[in-house]
């Protein structure tokens, strides 16, 4: 088969889809890899590399889309990029698409074939193609967040650690999955008073093991996080329901509770936020301020470490390209958690949370239509 690797055209997205490495193993495997001139600039690669690598170069998007069977996309398409959708594509991206109803309409109308990296599931629930950049959005959600608290940015002028005499920042955690426990660490690591609020108390029980006890967590009740709120300097909002649209939990009351300079990270932002009052920002102009309280929504967070974010990427997705570029959508039959990447197919909304927030019926993916 014939992979398409197009350039990451959303503002300081400076990812790229595929490695040089990657690239090498795809052509091992008897297929051809098109990927267009500066695709990987941004993450340190150069044409070179993939030239290298075995990969062939192609001008411009447009001949990416038109030639390639199989797509590879770090994002998804912008609405420059709609039109380049076709019929018998398939497309292998984040997509988030709960939060997305006019991309979700466009890839119905093209016939693409979509498939999710973020609904990507293991039996077990795991989800292993969000899981390297929740690692570095994570981690990454409390360097933004102490560099927000920054006087001259509008914060509260907090170092997180504080010093001998003078109180650490609370850092508050909304959510105890892969986000919330990597933003756990860093803050941990920087000195901070934190605690992580979960529904989930055996996932708690987990990070208290895992952190022995350095890190405070509690049970997840209205209550509780209204009360964690009031106090706290920097709160990450790290809650995911794979594919579906994020529970907003913080609202603007809860705001006016908050000191005035504090700092929310909307990790969730992607899948629509967790905080009623954020609104996506990007890299070049990440910050706003609501009710005093300043907001950092930036949707493609892992960008800002392009490198580290590709190799990561490319580690976690490779195998699963590999086997799209080998059999298709005749890889989804073989594969359960390729299966339950499928968001759009023939027209048609495939997985459930996508339909549900579309106000649609979920179609199951028809095994005689590969």
């Amino acid at each position: 088969m014939l992979v398409g690797v197009p350039k990451e055209i959303k503002p300081q997205e400076n990812r790229v889809a595929l490695t040089p490495a990657g690239t090498h193993a795809l052509c091992l495997a008897g297929h051809k890899v098109l990927i267009e001139a500066s695709a990987g600039k941004g993450s340190g690669f150069a044409d070179e590399d993939y030239l290298e690598a075995g990969a062939q170069l192609a001008s411009g998007a447009e001949e990416v889309f038109a030639e390639a069977g199989l797509i590879l996309k770090v994002k998804e398409p912008v609405a420059s990029e709609y039109p380049l959708l076709g019929e018998g594509k398939i497309l292998f991206t984040y997509l988030h698409l709960a939060a997305a109803p006019e991309l979700t309409m466009a890839l119905q109308a093209s016939g693409t074939s979509a498939i999710a990296y973020e609904t990507v599931q293991l039996p077990g629930g795991g989800l292993p193609l969000l899981a390297p950049m929740s690692e570095v959005a994570g981690r990454m959600s409390i360097q933004v967040g102490a560099w927000a608290l920054e006087k001259h940015n509008g914060g509260r002028g907090v170092l997180i650690g504080g010093i001998p005499g003078v109180r650490p920042a609370k850092v508050v955690i909304l959510g105890g999955g892969s986000v919330g426990s990597n933003a756990a660490r860093m803050a941990l690591g920087l000195g901070g008073d934190v605690v992580l609020l979960d529904i989930d108390a055996a996932r708690l029980a987990q990070l208290d093991l895992a952190f022995q006890g350095r890190l405070k967590t509690l049970v997840s009740t209205p209550y509780a996080l209204r009360e964690e709120l009031s106090g706290a300097d920097l709160v990450v909002g790290a809650v995911l329901v794979a594919g579906a649209r994020a529970p907003r939990l913080v609202t603007r009351e809860h705001l006016g509770r908050m000191p005035a300079g504090a700092v929310i990270v909307d990790v969730a932002i992607d899948q629509g936020g967790c905080v009623e009052t954020s609104r996506p920002t990007t890299h070049d102009d990440p910050l706003f301020v609501e009710e005093e309280v300043v907001h950092y929504c930036v949707a493609n967070i892992p960008g800002a470490v392009a490198r580290t974010s590709t190799l990561g990427l490319t580690n976690a997705t490779l195998p699963y390209a590999l086997k799209l570029a080998e059999s298709g959508l005749g890889a989804l039959e073989r594969d359960s958690a390729l299966a339950a990447g499928l968001n759009v197919h023939q027209g048609k909304i495939r997985h459930p949370a996508v339909a549900e927030a579309m106000s649609e019926s979920a179609e199951p993916f028809p095994a005689q239509a590969v």
